[in-house]
């Protein structure tokens, strides 16, 4: 039987940083991803690292993270030795009563972590396992013991960080389990191109539709929220509705040629709070349902669950975040 320290089931941005967090502190770790690693949510997300629309209860955790963010950069960009760089630093938002502001906000291009974050992890020493579903967690006194679709594998913890799937994992000998409450919220984006005379440089963004340039005159704007289950279905129609959403903001968007569109599938909770903490069971941990901010929100959630495996004070508070709530 295979072993590890910490088994990580999930390979989207907040399983390979936590991952990445707990082998740089001597943990031996293994991840197991369904599919392939960054294919989700995460490589479909818009990438700006501010709140979006945030619950006050997130605040602490957010600001957490923002602050480990260019720590975590200069780590996975010097181990996997490719860039990941900010592509815009500010944004001008429209607040509900229609006025805008300025703000100092940065934004990334998800597709550049998800090149370099896999490499960092491997480069770290952690063992990525794809096409690899986890299909059973059982809980023992000092270990867990994982069966997956190519095999049994044991650890001594194991982490949840399956997103809009966590729900999928079943726990022996536990009559429910919180990852029950994570489900997928489908999220429909496009990009369009402007004229390089009319290339954006900042993040343009109201309560209803967000535009995150990507160089280039390449600009992402999105993005819907709903409830379609594990539908990843792009519906031109809709496409066409952000765009006129998008276009009261930035007019040339009317006109811009559409280059790619494409949807995610989100991990939310009822209450919209992720699961961060104990999943119920010995040794059985959960970091997942981080809904929106997903991207924000890694760099704290892995140093979080790296805290709570250690047995030490998490770095914020993260009561409301308990699983099983």
């Amino acid at each position: 039987m295979e072993t590890a320290d910490v088994i990580v089931a999930g390979g989207g941005i907040i399983g390979l940083t936590t991952a990445l967090e707990l082998a740089r502190n001597g943990f031996r770790v293994r991840v197991v991803e369904k599919g392939r690693v960054m294919s989700e949510a995460s490589w479909a997300a818009a990438g700006m690292l501010c709140p979006l629309d945030i619950d006050a209860e997130l605040a602490e955790l957010a600001s957490l993270s923002i602050s480990l963010y260019p720590e975590f950069l200069r780590t996975v960009e010097g181990l996997a030795g490719h860039p990941v760089p900010l592509r815009t630093r500010a944004a001008m938002v429209q607040t509900e009563s229609g006025s805008f502001h300025w703000m100092e906000e940065a934004s990334l291009d998800p597709r550049d972590l998800c090149t370099a974050l896999p490499r960092a992890v491997r480069a770290a020493g952690v063992d990525l396992h794809e096409e690899t579903e986890v299909l059973a967690v059982r809980s023992q006194a000092d270990a867990v013991e994982v069966t997956t679709g190519s095999g049994v594998l044991s650890g001594g913890a194991f982490v949840n960080c399956c997103g809009a799937w966590a729900g999928t994992v079943q726990y022996v000998d536990m009559e429910s389990h919180p990852a029950a409450t994570v489900g997928p919220w489908k999220g429909q984006i496009f990009a369009v191109r402007l004229a390089s005379s009319l290339d954006l440089t900042y993040v343009l963004r109201s309560p209803e539709i967000y535009l995150v340039p990507r160089g280039e005159g390449r600009v992402v704007i999105g993005a819907t929220v709903e409830r379609a289950g594990f539908d990843r279905r792009v519906d031109p129609v809709v496409v066409e509705e952000l765009r006129a959403k998008a276009a009261e903001l930035f007019p040339a968007v009317a006109s811009a040629p559409v280059v790619d569109s494409w949807s995610g599938l989100r991990p939310g909770t009822e209450d919209g709070m992720p699961l961060l903490g104990s999943a119920g069971l010995p040794n059985c941990w959960m970091a997942t349902g981080h809904f929106r901010n997903g991207i924000l929100l890694a760099p704290g959630t892995g140093l979080i669950v790296r805290q709570l495996l250690q047995g030490g004070m998490p770095a914020a508070a993260i009561d409301r975040f308990r699983p099983g709530r």
